[in-house]
């Protein structure tokens, strides 16, 4: 093998592992607005959301960079088999995780909302739905960059927990609504909160 040739396939390992770490970089984020998403809501804590709601800014910078990195080496490298799909799914990727961040976000702009007025107690199957999403994302970019089959059933099953909590959080909130119709506003947002963790999921 040339020089050129052993310098070119080095380049190319040393693009893949910054396309890696990039994607790592960007979930570690999105991982973190969802956390502090969530203790936002449960604390009424209106400056963490404010601040969280600013890291959606890096996160939609990271994608931007993240589909440019991957669009110069399908152009460049023309990768094949393996690394072809790595790279067309990171691309995919960090189109979800930014549209995690958007719903992160979203949970921040109603923990603002319900930051003031009549103090409302947070279901408390939501914290719990927060840090199963928030492993899910962990878990599932893990799997993906470690090629881990175990771990992405895993991320699999705990979608279903998710829902299970979604569908037990709905009926709750319906029922306290019906109970206490001056609640409904207040119910209505928490459940918006637990819809948006579970399309995250």
């Amino acid at each position: 093998m040339s020089r050129q040739v052993e310098h070119t396939a080095r380049t190319y390992e040393q693009e893949l592992a910054g396309l890696r770490q990039s994607l790592l970089m960007m979930a570690g984020r999105v991982e973190e607005m969802i956390s502090r998403s969530g203790r936002a809501l449960v604390e009424r804590d209106a400056e963490l959301a404010r601040k969280t709601i600013e890291l959606d800014r890096v996160v939609n910078r990271a994608e931007v960079d993240i589909d440019e990195m991957c669009l110069l080496i399908l152009a460049k490298r023309q990768p094949l088999a393996s690394d072809l799909r790595f790279v067309t799914l990171v691309m995919k990727m960090v189109t979800d995780l930014e549209r995690i961040a958007d719903l992160a976000v979203n949970i921040c702009e109603r923990a603002i909302d319900l930051s003031t007025g009549v103090p409302i107690v947070v279901h408390a199957d939501i914290p719990r739905m927060t840090d199963i999403v928030e492993s899910m994302v962990k878990d599932a970019i893990d799997a993906f960059v470690t090629s881990s089959s175990a771990k992405a059933w895993d991320v699999i099953r705990r979608d279903d927990e998710v829902d299970a909590l979604y569908h037990h959080v709905f009926q709750d909130l319906l029922e306290s609504m019906r109970a206490d119709p001056s609640v409904m506003h207040q119910m209505i947002h928490a459940q918006s909160v637990a819809k948006w963790l579970e399309r995250m999921a």
